[in-house]
């Protein structure tokens, strides 16, 4: 280890050891004082080692972005300021700042809170009033930390009534209650509803001269004959009413039925205290999917309800998917804005703080550290399998993960974090048998690997590794830790038995009688290898996770991205991090991630130009993945739906192909037809621009791309570049899409196994792809994540000024998408593949080319239009699978 390697760790643990983030200049000072033990450590290095330090620990974080509708609603809050008493507020900033959230952040919640609160109606406002909104935040982020923030406010402004309505789980509505406890209410509603016997937790430490009333508690959700025997009246009450209730069809009614007997005025069965809803994962309220399409428009139609019992009610959302259902179901435009609970008066998005563990960090990491590949589980645990699937042993995969977990909090023990929480998920069934199988299965490896570290771990290294078990633990080490955490085996095998040693495998079900109380082991820290199916998928937070293995073959994209429980906050160890997935899942993720990523900057252009809530509601339905959302909700229909997309900005490749022989030498005659047709108007493919090994041609006529569109065989399941509604659009659009910029693909070098084909009329060395699925005879998936093309391709024909532009816009962006050159393209880009598709490795020397395209659509300076998609069952279930895609089957 050099001296700059010693440095680096040694700052590394005392940074760790810190209860608040430091700020640059502490971590320059820190660096100073201990740089004098390593006297080879350069100005340069010491500079550096501060920025990288700077990166991790120094946290800042953007404003919200805030889209309304410019209605008759009136400001109130600022005005209003002198005369709110901060009580609740205040007791709550209290609990963040020793929680050590750090300045920027708690002034950003502080400023993002009020906006949100001002937005809700004047709960002094004497007459009726409805008002709706919606939050969009990020998976595991904070956003339970900013909706208890607005409820703080909401009381101290003067709401009489805060119901928070915490998912579908049982765990989840009860781990939301104890965070519902400590953040606003302060007494610890495990002991019951009555005050006597509850001690203080959280704000309540600070102070109880006012407390909420709670009618519902940590273990139980609200009780109509429990609420009855208060004997009390919400009128009557001097404090506010909270309740954290399940979005159970049951728990509705007996709410509204309580509501309504009790409290409702007599004569017109409505309710004078102004209420505010928060509706958490509200994504997940009106969801139209197959067999629970009728049991979920029940708990739609009971929101509506519960609302509409209330004189002067607001209800907010809050998701970290804005493909919503809430957005996407109502058949009809103007239905969307109606009376379900589209967010029609504000829409705010929250930006993540600088340290936020996110999708950049997992699936854009340029070292691809983060993301391990599972090959091995067909057999034993495939991604769909039936309810008596038998676990016969576990995936090779899954046993090196556990082993990572293990390896991973020694390391975080010989950092001086051994008393934090440590958590490993395991999301491989939706079926609980199959989830007991793996809890077992898994039991017995960490029990095993236990004994031998208990009898072996504190011998020398060399006497350690000739144990199997510690053999294979030091090959896991050297194959995902080692040089890139600053830990060496030695050090870390010292710390193999107490790693070990304290971690429980733990059931996470419907059905299972554990439970994830980290607060029970505060001081002590928790270390569990959780297993589970929906119970992990949705809202649960699991603290200090660092290893994920997920198998779940769910495709409708909000519960896709909600089970991505790695997102969230690893300060001083996500560089242990690992999330283990196949590659096709990890295509599907990356899609998602981008898809979201995409809104947000859309979100915000709209925030620019005034835009109103419904303009995004239109956006987000006419965004080209609500073909998938849209087949999903309606496939229990049986019937084909007709959507309609818009393609503005855009990139859409065949990623799926026939397999057929005769269609993929139509294809290359499609291609060789282009180069020829190029050649009759003087704009010959060989003379164009080199571009690594192929070639640019510019200003190439609509017409000819057209042709070349036409005649190429598309594949029914690649859905998204069916010819008809892609040329349509090409049509509509003559003056800005008249002139195309069009590149054959071809690599600069060739090697003895690579196809050298002269298809076009001049040779290109083919680009290698993998073949997504050898096994189907009739669909041919190019790679196993869906990619055609590779990642900067679509800066070709920009300018230097373009490509500048567009990087200068996305500076802080780890590893931006192409989708920041799309933004500035003022010409479409047809890119032409020439592929060579087999197993890595495999001599493809003499195979005939596979054709693909992709094409790169500008910005439209017209009113955007759409074309229309049809989408059908069939679609769906051959391009995604069929029997795991609804993850809740427990």
């Amino acid at each position: 280890m050099t001296e700059l390697e010693r440095l680096k760790v040694m700052i590394q643990a005392l940074l760790a050891e810190r209860s608040t983030p430091p700020s640059g200049d502490e971590i320059r000072a820190a660096i100073a004082d201990v740089r004098r033990l390593y006297l080879t450590v350069t100005d340069e290095q010491a500079e550096e080692l501060a920025l990288e330090f700077e990166t991790k620990y120094v946290i800042s974080i953007r404003p919200a972005t805030v889209l309304q509708d410019e209605g008759p609603f009136s400001p109130w809050l600022d005005q209003e300021r002198s005369t709110i008493c901060p009580y609740y507020w205040n007791r709550y900033r209290q609990l963040l700042r020793e929680k050590g959230f750090p300045g920027q952040v708690l002034a950003e919640l502080d400023r993002d809170t009020d906006r949100i609160v001002g937005y809700l109606e004047n709960p002094k406002k004497a007459s009726a009033w409805d008002r709706r909104g919606m939050v969009i935040g990020h998976v595991q982020s904070g956003k339970t930390a900013n909706y208890i923030g607005v409820a703080n406010k909401a009381a101290d402004a003067g709401y009489r009534i805060i119901i928070i309505i915490a998912g579908i789980q049982n765990k989840l509505r009860d781990q939301t209650q104890r965070r519902v406890d400590e953040g606003l209410i302060g007494l610890d509603s495990a002991a019951g509803i009555q005050n006597r016997g509850r001690s203080p937790v959280g704000v309540g430490r600070y102070d109880l001269r006012r407390k909420p009333i709670n009618f519902t508690t940590a273990t139980r959700d609200f009780n109509k004959s429990a609420a009855e025997n208060l004997g009390v009246r919400l009128k009557d009450l001097g404090e506010p009413v909270v309740l954290v209730i399940k979005k159970n069809p049951h728990t509705l009614r007996s709410l509204i039925d309580w509501l309504t007997t009790h409290n409702a005025r007599i004569g017109t069965d409505t309710i004078a205290e102004p209420m505010l809803l928060i509706d958490d994962e509200a994504d997940n309220a009106s969801i139209n999917i197959g067999n629970r399409l009728d049991e979920i428009s029940t708990i739609n139609k009971l929101l509506r309800r519960l609302l509409r019992l209330f004189e002067r009610s607001c209800y907010v959302g809050y998701t970290a998917t804005p493909f919503a259902n809430i957005f996407i179901d109502p058949d009809d435009e103007d239905d969307m804005v109606g009376d379900d609970l589209f967010p029609r008066d504000f829409i705010v998005c929250l930006n993540a703080p600088s340290n936020y563990f996110g999708p950049g960090e997992v699936f854009g990491d340029p070292d691809g550290h983060v993301l391990c590949d599972v090959e091995d589980h067909r057999d034993l645990l495939p991604m769909s399998h039936p309810k008596g699937h038998s676990v016969a042993e576990l995936p090779g995969s899954l046993r090196e993960a556990i082993r990572q977990f293990l390896v991973a909090r020694a390391i975080r023990i010989a950092r001086g974090q051994g008393d934090q929480h440590n958590s490993m998920l395991v999301n491989a069934s939706r079926f609980v048998a199959v989830q007991r199988q793996l809890r077992n299965a898994i039991h017995e490896e960490v029990s095993r690997i236990g004994d031998s570290c208990r009898v072996n771990a504190s011998l020398s290294w060399r006497m350690a590794r000739r144990d199997p078990e510690i053999a294979e633990l030091e090959t896991v080490f050297r194959r995902h830790y080692e040089g890139t955490t600053g830990e060496h085996w030695r050090t870390v095998l010292r710390w193999m038995h107490e790693s070990v040693s304290r971690v429980r495998v733990m059931e996470i079900n419907m059905h299972s009688t554990d439970g994830l109380n980290y607060d029970e082991y505060k001081d002590r820290g928790l270390n569990v290898i959780a297993v589970g199916g929906m119970s992990l998928s949705r809202g649960l937070t699991l603290e200090g996770l660092t290893v994920s293995y997920v198998l779940r073959r769910s495709l409708m994209y909000d519960t896709l991205f909600q089970m991505g429980r790695w997102f969230g906050y690893r300060d001083a160890y996500d560089d242990l991090c690992r999330v283990w997935m196949p590659q096709e899942a990890q295509g599907w993720y990356e899609h998602i991630a981008e898809s979201n990523a995409e809104l947000r900057e859309e979100l915000a252009r709209m925030q620019r130009v005034n835009a109103t809530p419904r303009e995004f509601g239109l956006k987000v339905r006419s965004h080209p993945d609500a073909l998938v959302v849209t087949a999903r909700n309606k496939m229990g229909s049986g019937m084909a739906q007709k959507v309609r997309i818009g393609l503005a900005t855009q990139f859409v490749e065949t990623a799926i192909l026939h397999r057929s022989p005769k269609v993929l030498a139509t294809n290359r005659q499609a291609a060789r037809g282009l180069a020829v047709a190029m050649r009759q108007e003087g704009l010959a493919p060989e003379d164009g621009t080199r571009v690594g090994g192929g070639r640019l041609v510019r200003d190439v006529p609509v017409e000819l791309v057209d042709r070349f569109l036409a005649v190429f065989k598309n594949h029914p399941s690649s859905v998204r570049t069916e010819p008809g509604p892609v040329r349509l659009y090409i049509a509509d659009r003559p003056h800005e899409l008249g002139l195309w910029d069009v590149l054959f693909v071809g690599l600069e070098h060739k090697t003895p196994l690579s196809l050298e084909s002269d298809l076009l009329g001049f040779r290109l060395v083919c680009q290698r792809r993998g073949d997504g699925r050898p096994d189907d005879e009739s669909l041919l998936m190019i790679t196993k994540k869906q990619r055609v093309a590779s990642r900067g391709v679509e800066k070709v024909g920009l300018t230097a000024h373009e490509r500048a532009r567009a990087e200068a816009k996305s500076s802080g962006v780890k590893n931006p998408s192409d989708r920041i050159y799309r933004a500035e393209r003022s010409k479409p880009l047809l890119i032409v593949h020439l592929l060579a598709v087999g197993e890595e490795g495999e001599d493809l020397s003499t195979a005939a080319p596979v054709v693909a395209w992709s094409l790169s659509l500008p910005k439209t300076r017209e009113r955007e239009q759409t074309v229309e998609y049809v989408v059908n069952r069939t679609w769906f279930e051959e391009q995604f699978g069929d029997g795991d895609a609804d993850d809740d089957d427990e």
